[in-house]
């Protein structure tokens, strides 16, 4: 259901509806003499959609996250040399995370370190 709803409700038709909402809550407004209750109909209508699609959207990004995370797995796992105990990464803590951070951030600099050593030296010899 949650996966129905947010696929119809971020379509260009779900825009289209909310805009025909507030247009024809706009062109009430005379009539209702833009009294409180007038007023008070659009809050509470956007207030609880607002309430909702901060769920709805909690579950899409956690539902996405999630199969980008078991493709990525995948694919450590389908790579001859990768370290296989990469996979599952989010079920780390922080601690754990911000050291293989710091091992990565080593290894960037090693690779940098080589990168520029090649070049100093092509640059000398040409």
């Amino acid at each position: 259901m949650a996966r129905k709803t947010s696929n119809a409700l971020g379509s260009a038709w779900g825009f289209s509806a909310a805009v025909l909402v507030i247009i024809v809550w706009a062109l009430t407004g005379p009539i209702f003499r833009f009294s409180d209750t007038w007023q008070l109909i659009i809050n509470t209508g956007t207030t609880i959609v607002t309430f909702l699609m901060v769920f709805l959207i909690q579950n899409t990004q956690n539902r996405d996250a999630k199969a980008v995370h078991l493709k990525l797995d995948e694919l450590i796992r389908a790579l001859e040399g990768a370290r296989n105990n990469l996979v599952d990464l989010e079920a780390l803590s922080d601690d754990e995370l911000k050291e293989i951070e710091k091992e990565f951030s080593r290894l960037r600099e090693k690779a940098d370190s080589k990168i520029k050593a090649t070049e100093k030296r092509t640059h000398s010899r040409g």
